[in-house]
């Protein structure tokens, strides 16, 4: 029997979990990776599945849709969940992962798998056969112009934003309390202001001098990437309410909720570095020291990465892929990842894996990957491959799952993390069974 082959391009998350899933079903895979011969503005570091924005997976509860999807893909055996499990530090109810060791076991798990070999440059072509392409959304141009000459494809862009990295050892714990909210746990750093301390940074960092975005504007920002200074323009309290909230913080040296909070999280193992959670800016390096040293705690704050924003690209998916991300007018060529439409780290890998076991099921005779839409993975291609005239980047939603208003006993679920937890466990229940009818295997052996 003559050996199975397919190609894949770019070894971010979702190209690394696309191909560990080929090669888990047997198929010999090439993996292009111009990683470190041509690098990216956003990308630090030679390593697979780098985390370029936020180290949080998000949240790992089941009443949140992507816990559920999370949950999803360790029962399919994901390579990149069992890199996160590995490299997890403290966040509360979230799943968040040291960045080095992290992208380490991916790095290794693939370069030492036997039927992965690595191909290190460039690809300026489409290579031919089966293949699926996740050059993710800083795409060269040479590639990016590849993709955009296939037919019938609406090529978008939009901009994303990383926040700033502090070292620990330079914050001032005096002004700083360690709490999570709602009392799960103390993993978070909390930097509390009082009224007039918020007022006085809302003035700065609307008064602050921003770094020039080539083609930049307002409306091309992903609402879950928007710069601090975006929202900030949006309305005074905008940030009050939304990654500055003090609700379910309770500073123990008051007794009582501050006006606004800004927080920390944890950004690796060892606990020496810390991002500003919600931060992403596109302020000037000096900016970015002057104004957020305005927060309590931060007055000294040294800087290991500063907040940096890039250009993303994504395709107009619906009308050009199918629910498992497969081209409608070229079998067998796929696409991964956040370019698909998907948005988030945990979104990019799932539609690897969704790739990855449809390709591979296809190449051995056995049909592609059909997945309902009561589960996250298979609400997710349906949302990319559904006609949408306004398609933009979306994050895994219960809006997108299909919906469940009553319980076994056909009584109405009117509270919602009741629901969410019903909805969760019909698609779990469903995967499970799948994965066995599939022949998948849970464990991620590296």
């Amino acid at each position: 029997m003559a050996e199975l082959h397919a190609s894949v391009v770019g070894a971010g998350l979702a190209g690394c979990e696309a191909a560990w899933q080929l090669a888990r079903q047997g198929i010999h895979v090439t993996l292009t990776e111009m990683k470190p011969a041509k690098m990216t503005p956003a990308h630090h570091s030679a390593r697979f599945a780098e985390l370029v924005c936020s180290n949080s997976l998000r949240s790992d509860r089941l009443t949140n849709a992507v816990g559920l999807l999370k949950e999803e893909m360790r029962l399919c055996g994901s390579l990149i969940m069992a890199a996160a499990d590995q490299a997890r530090v403290p966040a509360g109810g979230a799943l968040a992962v040291d960045r080095d060791r992290f992208s380490g076991y991916i790095t290794e798990a693939v370069r030492r798998h036997p039927l992965i070999d690595i191909a290190e440059g460039e690809a300026t072509a489409i290579p031919d056969g089966p293949v699926v392409i996740a050059t993710g959304p800083l795409t060269s141009e040479a590639m990016a112009a590849a993709i955009a000459a296939l037919p019938g494809l609406k090529t978008l862009n939009f901009y994303d934003a990383a926040a700033p990295i502090v070292h620990a050892e330079s914050l001032n714990m005096d002004r700083i309390f360690r709490q999570s909210r709602y009392d799960r746990g103390d993993d978070y750093l909390n930097c509390p202001m009082t009224e007039a301390e918020y007022n006085a940074f809302v003035d700065a960092l609307l008064a602050a001098e921003t770094a020039d975005v080539h083609g930049f504007e307002e409306k091309s920002v992903f609402e879950g990437c928007m710069p601090v200074e975006s929202m900030a323009r949006r309305g005074r309290m905008v940030l009050a309410f939304g990654p500055m909230k003090p609700v379910g913080l309770k500073d123990p040296r008051t007794g009582k909720e501050a006006y606004a909070v800004a927080q920390l999280r944890q950004d690796n193992d060892a606990g020496t570095l810390y991002n500003i959670v919600g931060f992403q800016t596109r302020l000037k390096w000096p900016e970015q020291k002057r104004v957020f040293g305005m927060i309590p705690g931060l007055e000294n704050a040294v800087y290991a990465r500063y907040g940096v924003m890039h250009r993303n690209t994504f395709l107009h998916s619906p009308g050009f892929l199918n629910a498992h991300f497969e081209m409608l007018s070229r079998p067998q060529c796929y696409f991964a990842g956040q370019m698909t439409g998907v948005e988030g780290y945990v979104e990019s890998a799932a539609s690897g894996l969704v790739c990855g076991l449809s390709l591979g099921r296809d190449l051995r005779g056995l049909g592609t990957v059909e997945l309902p839409g009561i589960t996250a993975l298979g609400a997710m291609g349906r949302y990319v491959s559904t006609e949408n005239k306004s398609f933009q980047p979306m994050n895994c939603s219960f809006g997108l799952i299909d919906g469940l208003v009553v319980d076994k006993q056909h009584k109405k679920i009117r509270n919602k993390q009741q629901r969410y937890e019903v909805i969760s466990e019909r698609s779990l229940s469903f995967m499970r069974d799948w994965v066995r009818e599939m022949g998948l295997s849970g464990e991620t052996s590296c």
